[in-house]
């Protein structure tokens, strides 16, 4: 099925559904499922900017008529956070962030590799391994949050475990992608005990677009 098609089976799937629980649904809400259909489109057509725009402008909607949820969903995700986080750090005096929006660039210039955690309803992270200066053999980096994406650049000199789970979205690991619900990714690089530094990545989001490149 050509690119074309399959968005115009999704927005009339999408539609039909409306129209089913117009009951449920308020005017406003139906508006902001439309543009993050088009904005998701869009993203996936190679229009990056417009995709997210729209994206953006259709969530902005949604958590203004859908106020009350919204806030219940992300205090479930942050109480998550910080149950979760203290079983997946190995020790004490790791770093904590928590913001509602937040862009990571950890892949412009050389960047400190240390035991983290970030927390946020809606962020990026570009992370590129080769140019980490790690402060331990060993390094957990903890990725939570409502929406994401997430890129990594993973050098083969590294030792990499990924446990990843996105609720709805898309993940790719090299040349293989798969989107839809209940994305799971599991992954541990050749040779990893044996590898002189370490790096695990815990990720976990509702929404998310999740890249992993091998270099």
């Amino acid at each position: 099925m050509s690119r074309g098609k399959s968005f115009f089976a999704i927005l009339a799937i999408g539609i039909g559904l409306m129209i089913l629980l117009g009951n449920f649904l308020s005017f406003f809400t139906i508006v902001a499922l439309l543009l993050l259909i088009f904005g998701y489109y869009k993203y996936q057509s190679g229009f990056i900017k417009k995709g997210r725009t729209l994206m953006g402008a259709g969530t902005a909607i949604i958590i203004l008529d859908n106020l009350i949820f919204v806030v219940g969903v992300t205090l479930i995700s942050l109480g998550v956070f910080y149950w979760k986080g203290r079983k997946v750090q190995p020790r004490e005096g790791y770093v904590i962030n928590q913001n509602f929006m937040s862009n990571y660039a950890w892949d412009q210039a050389p960047w400190i590799l240390r035991n983290t955690s970030i927390w946020h309803v809606i962020g990026e992270v570009h992370a590129d391994l080769s140019l980490a200066l790690p402060e331990e053999k060993e390094t957990v980096i903890y990725l939570q949050g409502v929406m994401g994406d997430i890129d990594l650049s993973i050098p083969e000199d590294y030792g990499v475990e990924i446990e990843a789970i996105v609720l709805f979205g898309k993940q790719q690991f090299g040349n293989e992608q798969k989107s839809g619900g209940l994305n799971r990714m599991v992954y541990q690089s050749p040779g990893y005990a044996g590898r002189e530094f370490k790096v695990k990545f815990v990720i976990s989001y509702l929404i998310g677009d999740l890249d992993v490149r091998l270099t």
